[in-house]
């Protein structure tokens, strides 16, 4: 399903090393940047005045990020040292800390005196305080910035990174040796069937190729890019089929995980393929992990690092020379953009970039299948079917989110329309899944298009309006959903890639679903049909009602006990969640009070009809009549602002 926009491509201005010493800039020549002195200034004989010898650097053109760190702090500490001292120097010399005599008082000029002291000391510590708070927010990390090496004592791109994004510290490992083979092939596989067939961003030959030099005895030379792409691998596999927090599998995790960070530095040094790929897993895992790592600076860091090797564009023609280079491009590209379009929307973010940027067509969807040696790891490609059906719907779904979420634009003249076409896009692409692929990820892919319908259709800023037919579809769409990840968190939440993201989304949608019981439940629990608008010619018809899930013997249209029961499941799947992510807690403790209110107003509401089924009189309860409809229209809906529910944490 591509998109129109994505045919108007302004390119991003891509950040890039300016390494001209201070005298090339004055002069205005160029500069080659070469250390310790550049091309130019070594012709002129001036090799002494060249910034790389005396380190004038100027702002915003560092050629060396760290260099800079470190020239700036012994400017930062010589403006404070001096604001101190002035500070110390106006505090002895004021007479407010001083007993002043009865004549001292009286000489008005001594006090005037005293008091422009003290205005210009207050001043002058003013401007050093704004004047560092301006150049440490001067200072910019490059993401192809490549001319350091790591040390003991200088700070690099990874332990920026890991700084900005480690909620609590990595423990040591319990074993710092490797697990036996088999354990760590049973890892890697399920890592490969559950998590690598939808976020294939490196060769799985070269994963395949790590581990045989690893296990080997020869002492083969391995890279700490490779050690980062087999610890993180191994982390992510133990880590996804964690049942509980601090169970085994979470703590084979953590220590795969701190195994990985002592080769952070090499693995994500900026400027290389591996540096993204080494963001993409430790993104991946933080939304397995979000107690030790922040997934949104996460997908932050790994954006820049994107746009800033300018992989948001493909090559041109021309300069493509191999397919298959090309092709894992694109792959780790639309990693990137999944993942950042998952934890935005789930956190009511805006995106890292906007589609009008990009310009990258999807990688090429395999055929080739999964085949498993009992003896030895499997022999044949992993498809990439799976994942371009994710990149497909995830673009779908940003499209919509942009227009509806992200736009300052008025209100949409004919919203429905609109609405109804995303809707379309989006069953379009559902009714397209291939027969053959795992039922658990068939099942995770019906929830995501269940959550993408709601998400779409429910009130926004550019389609306030709300319709009948739009109420039902909520509605339905909603128990839909809520009772599909009911049953699949009480199996386990290990037949597909489930995340703490997918906790959010839970709590999204039990709080939509009440919001619409709140907005019309006499229209929804009456069970008359709302028949669908009638679609205009040329636009797309509206989506349909799903199939109704029905409780064991419970009436089809007894929507009063279907709600009850829906509702009575949203904090149990929230309290597995919780066993599993602490976040989740928060989630199930903030939606049980309102949860309780509509349980206990439709209770009321079904004893009040059991009641009158038996002493019948008139007037009570009768359905509602087909006129009334109309008039639903003009019901406030009742709001729901999930910005509000997840910027900065759970809800308290």
């Amino acid at each position: 399903m591509p998109r129109t926009s994505f045919s108007r491509n302004p390119l991003l201005r891509v950040s890039r090393p300016v390494s001209a010493c201070s005298r090339c800039r004055l002069a205005k020549v160029k500069c080659d940047g070469k250390l310790p002195a550049c091309t130019a200034c070594e012709k002129a004989g001036r090799e002494s005045e060249c910034s790389a010898a005396n380190d004038q650097f100027a702002r915003g053109k560092e050629r060396s990020y760290v260099a800079a760190l470190e020239l700036r702090i012994e400017k930062l500490q010589r403006r404070l040292q001096y604001a101190q001292s002035r500070k110390a120097s106006v505090a002895s010399h004021d007479p407010d800390t001083q007993s002043v005599s009865e004549a001292d008082r009286r000489d008005s000029l001594a006090s005037i005196r005293a008091a422009i002291h003290r205005k210009a000391a207050k001043s002058r510590e003013n401007r050093d305080v704004n004047s560092i708070v301006s150049d440490f927010g001067s200072l910019s990390v490059d993401a192809v910035t490549r001319d350091f090496e790591p040390t003991e004592g200088n700070i690099t791109f990874a332990r920026l990174v890991l700084a900005a994004t480690t909620n609590d510290d990595i423990p040591q490992p319990r074993k710092p040796d490797l697990p036996p083979r088999q354990n760590a092939q049973d890892l890697v596989q399920f890592f490969m069937a559950n998590v690598y067939s939808l976020f294939p961003c490196f060769s799985e030959t070269a994963l395949w190729a790590v581990l045989d030099d690893v296990y080997q005895q020869d002492r083969r030379v391995v890279k700490d890019s490779d050690y980062w792409l087999m610890y993180m691998v191994l982390a992510i596999g133990a880590t996804a089929q964690s049942q509980g927090f601090n169970d085994d599998y979470y703590r084979q995790g953590i220590d795969f995980v701190s195994k990985a960070i002592s080769y952070a530095d090499k693995a994500l040094t900026p400027g290389y393929m591996t540096q993204i790929q080494s963001l993409i897993l430790l993104t991946i895992y933080s939304l397995l992990d979000p107690a030790h790592f922040d997934s949104w600076h996460l997908i932050g860091f790994t954006t820049r690092a994107i746009v800033d090797l300018g992989l948001h564009q493909d090559p041109p023609p021309s300069s493509v020379s191999d397919k298959s280079s090309l092709d894992m491009r694109r792959k780790i590209f639309y990693c990137t953009y999944a993942l950042d379009r998952v934890i935005s929307m789930a956190q009511t973010r805006t995106f890292s970039f906007t589609d009008e940027s990009v310009n990258v067509a999807f990688p090429t969807g395999g055929n080739a299948r999964r085949k498993e040696s009992l003896t030895g790891p499997m022999s044949g490609p992993q498809s990439a079917d799976l994942a371009l059906l994710l990149f497909q719907l995830r673009r779908a779904q940003s499209f919509w989110y942009q227009e509806l979420y992200q736009s300052r634009a008025a209100p949409l003249a004919n919203p429905s329309a609109f609405l109804w076409q995303m809707c379309l896009e989006m069953r379009e692409w559902g009714e397209s899944l291939p027969d053959a692929m795992p039922a658990g990820t068939r099942r995770m892919f019906e929830q995501e298009l269940w959550y993408s319908y709601v998400y779409c259709i429910a009130p926004s800023s550019r389609a306030p309006e709300i319709t009948d037919y739009t109420r039902t579809l909520i509605f339905e769409y909603s128990i839909a959903y809520l009772n599909s990840m009911y049953d699949t968190a009480h199996a386990g939440l290990t037949q597909a890639f489930y995340t703490y993201l997918d906790a959010w989304k839970v709590y999204f949608m039990a709080n939509q679903f009440i919001a619409v019981l709140r907005d019309a439940e006499d229209l929804l629990l009456s069970g008359v049909q709302i028949p669908p608008p009638v679609a205009l010619p040329g636009s797309a018809p509206a989506p349909p009602i799903p199939r109704r899930l029905i409780p064991p013997g419970t009436p089809a249209d007894d929507n009063t006990t279907r709600s009850i029961w829906c509702l009575e499941r949203i904090p149990q799947t929230l309290g597995v969640y919780g066993t599993r992510w602490m976040d989740a807690v928060g989630l199930k403790q903030h939606v049980e009070e309102s949860v309780g209110k509509a349980i206990e107003r439709l209770r009321k509401r079904q004893r009040m009809q059991r009641a009158a089924q038996q002493h019948p009189y008139p007037g009570m309860h009768q359905p509602m009549p087909p006129q009334m409809h109309g008039q639903m229209l003009g019901m406030r809906w009742a709001g729901v602002d999930p910005s509000q529910m997840t910027q900065g944490g759970p809800p308290r």
